[in-house]
């Protein structure tokens, strides 16, 4: 009511029974932080007085700007200037108006000083690119064949953690890229800093896109990241993304149909009876009733809510259940994770914990082997091409008779051909200059290795001109006192291979070969080990990750539209 001598605007209930409405009154629905019909003169009201009184109707703490309206798939917004419009002038609030009161961030709506705002988007841009050119690289690298300058190698693997080769060179790279981007894209969900992560999960977008086809509809990857883009679309409550995320959603549904077979069928097979994409499809359903909401299409949000909330519940961890797969020593984490993912059955849940650490015992042992065999390769050098020695066409080699390192050289000088290798194993002529080279190599690594171990370098050369070995060079650089040494004004000696090329100790890549296997030190990439480091550890391998959904936010925000849908159809008396 409006007391006597006051014209400001007032907000009053529907009184029982009184089934009139001035023509400039209105009956606004509202959901969401609080639910309920306000009567308001539409001619007087402004977005911040709705917001206000919202606020305080809510009966939380709530400040007034941390509440987002949104109306007819558009959103409410307050004008800069003093002079507000009133809520009639925005053209789309009339009598029984549905909106949608959501919690936001107040951060969101705080004014920043120009220069500031510019120099985080500056800062945001720049880690943007880091993580795009560190996933370039990483791909670039691990997708060819060449030998990894780290000690590990980035590999594709199915959710058996088998590796696989799919695809060309090129389709291997696109889905490494693609995949360290939706990862890390991941990570920035989780800490809830969606612009960022949908800046990232675009770049991975376009990444798969590099793809055939026919190699990205094998996987459910694609999909997934098209519904991580929507869920970042709705945590911003950004509504003017909406008809892009129908379309989104409708291609994810499809991709998901593809690789996962209608129902779900061809995944419970490959998955055991485990049920682990129920969370996945939840998130789904939600984000497909939210966007039937905002378009109008009642019937349909009803059904999708309906089924993301029948989900909802299924996901529900009983006490009993946990409390008892935790007396078995599991954590409360992964009991939790092992039950939502085996529709609570205790006993599937205890054969999936177990299988889940046999796989990682298994992964680990796998690591320890090949960060061993990288460590050989890189003693081999890498060929012309920068591939790293096929370890096993050399086995092969080794078990005919050859001496290892022998047979290594003749793969590496031949680009891994092992008939053209065997050739020069052979050929006696040929496998005299393969002896030559690999002595020289072998020196030159031990001459790294003594001036690692604090002599002059020029010392270290004239002691390995006289030596034989490590032992006899040692012996020469101890015996002689560093200020009578005769070599200390000598210029350091050249070694010569059997190519025609010639280095000094200073000459030796990091991958213990020379020049002359093919690593042209001037053309060495710059890499950004900090970023790489980033996106490398990123990938756990964990091949249920995409899927371990707490799905917290997705249950309120399945009531708080459910509720909505609610207060559309209650009739206004």
């Amino acid at each position: 009511m409006e007391a006597e001598g006051d014209n400001s605007p007032v907000v009053n209930m529907e009184a029982d029974g009184d089934t009139s409405t001035p023509a400039r009154m209105a009956k606004l629905k509202i959901a969401g932080a609080w639910s309920g019909v306000l009567e308001v003169d539409l001619r007087e009201w402004t977005v911040m007085m709705l917001r206000e009184e919202i606020a305080k109707r809510s009966g939380s703490s709530l400040a007034p700007n941390s509440i987002n309206l949104i109306c007819g798939g558009k959103v409410m917004k307050d004008e800069e200037n003093q002079s507000q419009p009133k809520l009639s002038e925005l053209g789309f609030i009339k009598n029984n108006s549905k909106i949608l009161a959501s919690r936001i961030s107040v951060s969101d709506n705080v004014e920043e000083d120009p220069r500031t705002s510019f120099k985080k988007e500056e800062e945001r841009a720049t880690t943007l690119a880091r993580i795009k050119d560190a996933a370039v690289s990483l791909a670039r690298r691990h997708a060819d064949g060449s030998l990894p300058v780290e000690n590990f190698n980035i590999e594709l693997e199915n959710q058996n953690g088998e590796t696989f080769q799919l695809g060309s060179e090129t389709d291997r790279q696109g889905l490494m890229m693609g995949l360290m981007l939706h990862t890390n894209g991941k990570h920035l969900i989780k800490q809830q800093k969606y612009r960022d992560a949908l800046d990232v999960l675009n770049m991975g977008e376009e990444s798969f896109a590099l793809c055939d086809s026919a190699v990205t509809e094998m996987i459910d990857n694609v999909p997934i990241l098209q519904i991580d883009m929507v869920w970042c679309y709705f945590m911003l409550r950004d509504i003017k993304w909406l008809s892009m995320a129908g379309v989104r959603l409708e291609k994810a549904r499809k991709g998901l149909e593809r690789s996962h077979g209608k129902d779900s069928s061809r995944a419970r097979v490959l998955q055991g009876g485990a049920q682990p994409e129920v969370a996945l499809y939840l998130r789904l359903e939600l984000l497909e009733g939210v966007v039937a909401y905002h378009s109008g299409q009642t019937e349909k949000a009803l059904k999708s809510l309906n089924s993301a909330q029948a989900k909802y519940i299924q996901l529900q961890v009983p006490d009993e259940a946990l409390s008892m797969l935790m007396s078995m020593g599991y954590g409360e984490k992964e009991a939790k994770r092992a039950l939502r993912m085996n529709n609570q059955n205790i006993e599937r849940a205890a054969g999936f914990l177990v299988e889940e650490y046999e796989r990682d015992a298994r992964r680990r042992e796998e690591d320890i082997r090949r960060e061993k065999e990288i460590r050989e390769q890189k003693k081999y050098g890498v060929t012309a091409l920068k591939k790293a020695v096929d370890l096993q066409r050399l086995d092969e080699l080794v078990s005919i008779g050859f001496e290892k390192e022998l047979a290594a050289e003749a793969l590496r000088r031949n680009e891994n051909d092992f008939q053209m290798a065997l050739d020069e194993l052979t050929n006696p002529e040929k496998f005299t200059a393969i002896q030559v080279l690999v002595a020289s190599k072998k020196r030159k690594r031990l001459g790294e290795h003594l001036v690692r171990m604090g002599f002059d370098r020029s010392r270290v050369v004239e002691a390995l001109r006289n030596s034989v070995t490590k032992e006899e060079a040692l012996n020469i650089l101890t015996s002689q006192a560093p200020g009578n040494a005769s070599t200390d004004s000598a210029p350091p000696t050249q070694l010569h291979n059997n190519e025609g090329s010639s280095s000094d100790l200073n000459n030796v890549d990091a991958t213990g070969g020379s020049s002359s296997s093919g690593v042209n030190e001037n053309t060495e990439e710059i890499r950004d080990v900090e970023m790489e480091h980033v996106l490398a550890h990123e990938l756990t391998g964990d091949p249920y990750e995409d899927y371990d959904i707490e799905v917290t936010k997705e249950g309120e925000a399945v009531t708080e539209y459910l509720a909505l849908l609610a207060s559309a159809s209650t009739p206004v008396v």
